[in-house]
């Protein structure tokens, strides 16, 4: 079953989580981070802060980005990762990486392959380096991790994705328009988040309840895509009360987490 932790608020989480990355990070310098962007993962980062000094080997692999923005736009998933994480807590740019970090490049060079080959491209990286150790996620409205909307494939990998015309829309606040909003991204499929070696979910606040509760206690499907961490061998889901509310067996996750064991790590 997967590890459902119910924290009291977001800042709670965060250091949850930021506490289970220094465990790692203490057994292997260079661990790969699997980054998230959106608000579900900042309060980690936020408690990475106290202590980013140890995080001088690790490597970063983002999940996500758009396809049609042109380079440093402020809303490009490279620019949040660097805003948001490469600076705030010193990681050495040249060690953290972002799907179609290249793109822009090649295609102004006349290389029509670039949007073809981006995604393998990516995945020869994560293999190169040995894949990802901990990966952060979080959870859409129409339940989807990473850009995977429904109807994706359990088995796919980076490759880029049409976005529904819900996500297109919730992402909206962030543009100063919704036509603003790309079209598509190159995203790691569920197949790619699924290798990592460990998966960790948050999500606060009463409009996650109901995609949490797909995706934790809903049937294992493609419509949700979410609900593909429940065939992972290790997964921990980091919510509050609000995120909480639809689980039924909340009580249960409250009892296992009061009684784990010392030695049993996160």
């Amino acid at each position: 079953m997967t590890e459902v932790i119910i924290v009291g608020d977001a800042a709670q989480g965060g250091r949850l989580v930021a506490e289970a990355v220094w465990s790692l990070v203490a057994r292997r310098a260079e661990a790969v981070l699997g980054l998230a962007t959106g608000s579900s993962p900042l309060p980690v980062y936020d408690a990475l802060r106290d202590h980013a000094s140890r995080l001088a080997g690790v490597r970063g692999f983002a999940l996500d980005e758009y396809v049609g923005l042109p380079p440093g736009h402020p809303q490009s998933y490279r620019a949040v990762i660097d805003r948001e994480v490469v600076q705030p807590l010193g990681l050495d740019p040249a060690r953290v990486r972002v799907p179609g970090d290249d793109i822009a490049r090649r295609l102004a060079s006349g290389d029509s392959r670039a949007l073809a080959e981006a995604g393998e491209r990516y995945e020869t990286e994560l293999d190169r380096v040995g894949g990802v150790d901990l990966q952060l996620l979080g959870i859409g409205s129409t339940g989807h991790i990473g850009f995977n909307e429904p109807g994706s494939s359990f088995a796919s990998r980076t490759r880029m994705k049409t976005l529904t015309e819900r996500t297109r829309s919730d992402n909206a606040r962030f543009f100063s328009s919704p036509d603003e909003v790309p079209m598509h991204c190159i995203t790691q499929g569920l197949g790619t988040i699924g290798r990592s070696r460990h998966l960790v979910l948050l999500a606060f606040g009463a409009q996650k309840a109901r995609a949490i509760a797909e995706a934790v206690e809903g049937p294992v499907t493609s419509a949700h895509p979410a609900s593909a961490i429940q065939l992972h061998p290790r997964v921990t889901v980091v919510v509050d009360e609000a995120a909480a509310s639809r689980l039924r067996f909340a009580d249960y996750y409250r009892h296992a987490w009061a009684n784990k064991p010392e030695w049993q790590e996160l």
